[in-house]
């Protein structure tokens, strides 16, 4: 096998792996805004104008892009000689990544959104 079809296969291997986990990860985060919304939706009725559905688009195609990072870890790691062990473990990754971007949704609605919405 050439290295190109070597890293065509490890392409092949991430993006069947990670794509189908991207729409659970967009479906927690989305669960967490809606939370927000919903408990405390008083607050964040003068926030539902044009320019807010500009900022939450805008910051969920971040937190998308955010989810690529996964390919610059798992691609590299399928070369290693502990491959095998790291396919049956790049589940932690996608826990470890959904956790942190769970923890940074919350702060960026608590700290950067909520107090600034009038």
């Amino acid at each position: 096998m050439t290295a190109r079809s070597e890293f065509a296969t490890a392409i092949t291997g991430a993006v069947r792996y990670w794509e189908p986990r991207r729409i659970a990860y967009n479906l927690v985060l989305a669960t967490a805004v809606t939370l927000w919304l919903v408990l405390t939706w008083p607050h964040f009725r003068p926030a539902f104008t044009l320019q807010g559905a500009l900022l939450i688009t805008i910051l969920a195609a971040l937190a998308n892009v955010c989810y690529c990072a996964a390919y610059l870890i798992d691609v590299p790691l399928q070369f290693a000689r502990f491959e095998a062990m790291w396919r049956r473990w790049r589940w932690s990754l996608w826990l470890a990544g959904m956790i942190f971007a769970l923890l940074l949704a919350n702060y960026w609605i608590a700290d950067e959104i909520y107090p600034f919405v009038r």
